[in-house]
């Protein structure tokens, strides 16, 4: 294999699926591809970079959030702008993938801002996955539109095991086959509005012939497992791992489920919408209208009304011919253009072009 120019990723998470689809095709192509997990990590690997190379940023939380203190926030962003400029002087292009309007911990949040305009201001493309994602954050950050780069966020086709049933992952989980399993997975955090799901899910069941088992898999983040434990219905069914699903299981949560439900407060992207259609699972996303211009066509997605999410999602999943009809195609149109190998393949365009403006 030929060996190209290096691409720094930071921060570079070894279990993230995304990454992992997302670097496919330049290390086919060549690229060096290396990770920075910490902000000093970072520091020291961009030392590396020379030209021809890439630095390529994703999530900006361990940049000025994970710092101790506003003090320690401030030098950190006075020496992002220094390494910033440094890398760029010698001839390294710098891209930045925005996955969030903001992050969804924010302490210093004048800074993150500051931050954003910073990337924003060095960048030679900005990666956006959604459509309306400059929209979504103009009151954060104005996007030059000469460095906006569209490339849609991949399937997860191939990622995961799909040897599971139907019928014996629902055995696993004592789930009949008229029940109604409504899903959510991911890291349960407060902005995710999984206490309203459950909340929807119990009036759901009260309405329904046929019991509604609420699926909850995933790590419990920003309070206590067991006081989230206690605060579910307890006239409701529920099936739940209130941990890291490991990804061996991922396959058993979504071949059991009928529907997923993501009530997030805030959203700009969502691997697990993705993830769910892989699966050919059917899902309810918040009303918002950008996010209804985005999936608005695709027949696999309802929308709950933001402004009244229990009573929204409640009525959804009390009704029985909610995404009655659907089938394989359905999800397929949706899947097809966005397969991880032809996604990868245009990131590495991408890299193979700011590479050789370098040289």
């Amino acid at each position: 294999m030929r060996h190209g120019p290096q691409v720094l990723v930071f921060p570079a998470y070894l279990n993230n699926a995304f990454l992992n689809l997302l670097e496919l095709a330049p290390r086919a192509d060549g690229f060096r591809v290396t990770g920075a997990h910490t902000f000093d990590d970072l520091v020291r690997e961009a030392r590396t970079l020379g030209e021809g190379d890439v630095l390529h940023l994703h999530w900006t939380t361990p940049i000025v959030q994970q710092a101790q203190s506003e003090a320690d926030a401030r030098r950190r962003l006075a020496r992002i702008e220094r390494l910033l400029g440094d890398v760029r002087g010698r001839g390294t292009r710098l891209v930045w993938t925005l996955h969030n309007r903001l992050p969804h911990e924010l302490t210093f949040h004048d800074l993150e801002v500051r931050l954003y305009r910073l990337i924003a201001a060095h960048a030679d493309a900005v990666h956006i996955m959604a459509p309306h994602t400059p929209e979504a954050v103009s009151d954060v950050v104005t996007l030059d539109p000469r460095t906006i780069r569209q490339i849609p966020h991949p399937s997860y086709e191939g990622v995961y095991d799909t040897s599971v049933t139907r019928g014996d992952a629902r055995a696993s989980f004592d789930i009949a086959g008229d029940d109604t399993a409504v899903l959510f997975l991911g890291q349960i955090r407060p902005y995710k509005g999984v206490d309203a799901l459950a909340t929807a899910a119990a009036a759901a069941d009260a309405r329904r012939e046929n019991d509604v088992v609420l699926m909850l898999a995933g790590a419990v983040k920003e309070m206590p497992r067991a006081e989230f434990a206690a605060s579910l219905p307890r006239d409701l069914r529920t099936a739940t791992h209130l941990g890291f699903v490991d990804d061996a299981d991922i396959a058993r949560w979504f071949r059991a489920a009928d529907v997923a439900c993501f009530p997030y407060r805030s959203i700009l992207n969502s691997g697990s919408v993705h993830l769910a259609a892989t699966f050919h699972v059917p899902v309810i996303l918040p009303g918002d209208p950008l996010l209804r211009r985005q999936f608005g066509d695709q027949p696999w997605v309802a929308f709950f009304d933001p402004a009244d999410p229990e009573a929204s999602i409640a009525d959804l999943l009390a009704d029985p011919a909610l995404f009655e009809g659907l089938g394989p195609d359905d999800f397929e149109a949706f899947l097809a253009p966005i397969a991880p190998w032809e996604v990868s393949r245009e990131y590495s365009a991408l890299l193979t072009e700011l590479s050789g403006r370098a040289a």
